[in-house]
């Protein structure tokens, strides 16, 4: 842990060797690059054995590797009442094979309004995130479920969304905080400063409790936007999000927590906000 924070990516390195490679051979390259957390991508589907699950809950002990799982992008608190029972399973799959593996925290995208408003939209999401916790409880299983604040502004995922989803559930949920999507959100360059990070934070704090800003799971990238908010993911060299800003704002709050990077050289650009924020704890 660097400073309150473990350090890792979101997907295994891309400079995992083919031997043994997948998650297992992930975590052991995360280890030689003295990096400590790994998000496991689960983005497509969850098709993983228990024995499987074994091998990466030992692999990620043996290097002390923090374990989350992005759940597949095809889930939708929002979905129609047919469309529901498949993205409830994709959550709960995500959850019960992640818990198996390791994982203590489930990462999920929440889905999209459809062009409601977000205030008739919520109500259906929390209903639905209930379904979830009430499954997982029956079957034993506990997790953290954490909504992802999302970069599109027609994305259920706003702070305000993932912050009430959280009050409402608060031993089950906490979000996960995307701040290249909370920058690319607007689709107007904004949030992207000190002081708009500070207010965030606050938010967070008084929302959730100042204990949850010690829990924080973050996701970091530089990120590209339009008027309709987030197109792709870019390097931090490429992109014009305030990475120093964000540290900082996170140093001075005392957040901890783990920072996964999803930018598309993963390790490489994690490997730079490790340095950057170990020399921010020098100055």
């Amino acid at each position: 842990m660097w400073h309150g924070f473990r350090i890792g990516t979101v997907g295994t390195p891309r400079s995992t060797p083919k031997r043994p490679g997948g998650t297992v051979g992930g975590i052991q390259r995360l280890a030689e690059l003295d990096l400590d957390a790994l998000e496991l991508g689960w983005v497509r589907s969850v098709r993983v054995s228990e024995k499987t699950c074994q091998a990466i809950r030992e692999t990620a002990a043996k290097h002390d590797v923090a374990l989350s799982v992005h759940a597949p992008y095809f889930i939708n608190l929002n979905a129609d009442d047919e469309e529901w029972p498949k993205s409830k399973k994709r959550l709960l799959d995500a959850a019960i094979y992640g818990a198996l593996a390791g994982a203590t925290d489930i990462i999920f995208h929440p889905g999209s309004y459809f062009g409601a408003d977000p205030k008739d939209v919520l109500p259906v999401a929390l209903r639905r995130l209930e379904e979830v916790i009430q499954e997982l409880e029956a079957r034993g299983v506990k997790v953290r479920l954490r909504p992802e604040t999302m970069g599109k502004p027609a994305m259920l995922g706003s702070l305000e969304d993932v912050l009430e989803m959280s009050r409402a559930f608060p031993q089950w949920v906490e979000p996960c905080l995307d701040f290249a999507h909370l920058h690319a959100r607007a689709g107007d360059g904004s949030m992207n400063t000190y002081e708009e990070w500070a207010r965030v934070l606050e938010a967070y704090g008084k929302a959730l409790g100042d204990g949850a800003l010690q829990r924080l799971h973050i996701h970091l990238s530089g990120i590209d936007y339009g008027p309709r908010g987030e197109k792709e993911h870019l390097v931090f060299a490429d992109a014009d999000l305030d990475l120093d800003a964000i540290l900082r704002v996170l140093k001075d709050f005392g957040a901890q927590g783990r920072i996964l990077v999803e930018s598309p050289t993963l390790e490489d650009d994690a490997l730079i906000l490790k340095d950057r924020w170990l020399a921010l704890h020098r100055e």
